[in-house]
């Protein structure tokens, strides 16, 4: 603040932008058992526009609120849309959780730019924790978490077995 003649003047600098810009070129680690899966996307796809390289863990441990029966009904409804002339030129739907989680941070960034394009390689998601992330501690964001208990939610890994995933990956 600068003092004027006695009356206080507010100094017109923005210095939260400096403040911003701190945290990035960081390696954030980010665990996602009992969290829902569309707030923690879009915190993640900040991080990433933020310049970070964001590491989802357990993606497989990622909740979707709402009706279990009704989720996975729109998760199949969404795999009958193909090409109409023929179904192998696509498109190809994703059925790991990794992969619906990666597909869900990209629909949260602008993906024809080129931050966006950037932001978007600096993206690793990953089922279980990786040798590599098993020393490091993992960020949790605490707004993210579930509420109810959770037979009000249904896992990413359930719904991935219910529209075709056939396995588990381990890291060993």
């Amino acid at each position: 603040m600068v003092k004027d003649s006695g009356k206080e003047k507010k100094s017109t600098k923005d210095t939260s932008s400096k403040n911003r810009n701190v945290s990035n070129n960081k390696q954030i680690v980010v665990d996602v058992t009992n969290c829902i899966a569309g707030r923690v996307c879009s915190y993640v796809s900040k991080l990433l526009l933020q310049g970070n390289r964001v590491v989802i863990v357990n993606s497989e441990k990622a909740m979707i609120s709402g009706h279990r029966h009704k989720t996975i009904e729109i998760f199949k409804e969404y795999l009958e849309i193909n090409s109409v002339t023929n179904p192998i030129h696509g498109p190809y739907h994703p059925r790991r959780p990794d992969t619906l989680l990666t597909r869900m941070v990209r629909g949260m960034l602008p993906k024809r730019k080129s931050s966006g394009i950037t932001a978007f390689e600096r993206l690793r998601v990953y089922i279980g924790i990786p040798k590599e992330y098993s020393n490091v501690e993992p960020e949790v964001f605490s707004d993210t978490k579930i509420t109810k208990p959770e037979s009000y939610y249904i896992t990413m890994g359930e719904v991935a077995k219910e529209i075709g995933w056939k396995g588990v990956t381990t890291y060993d």
